[in-house]
């Protein structure tokens, strides 16, 4: 487990943000569509990178009983 691991999945999301903005079909609703496409999949990545970050740099240290069954 690496923080690589956030700046390759950032670049996933970034790639489907792209992908996203291309392919959205035109019509009087396409801002909505895009906004809240691109909107969905970046608070889907600040999500997931707050919690893996956390996980793997905790504020707070684990305490492990030493001698206590």
């Amino acid at each position: 487990m690496s923080g690589y691991n956030v700046l390759f999945v950032l670049v996933v999301v970034a790639a489907l943000m792209v992908t996203s903005w291309v392919f959205t079909p035109k019509g009087p609703n396409q801002t909505l569509i895009r906004t809240s496409s691109l909107l969905a999949l970046a608070c889907c990545y600040l999500i997931w990178m707050i919690t893996y970050m956390a996980q793997l740099h905790p504020l707070i240290a684990p305490v492990f009983a030493v001698g206590h069954e």
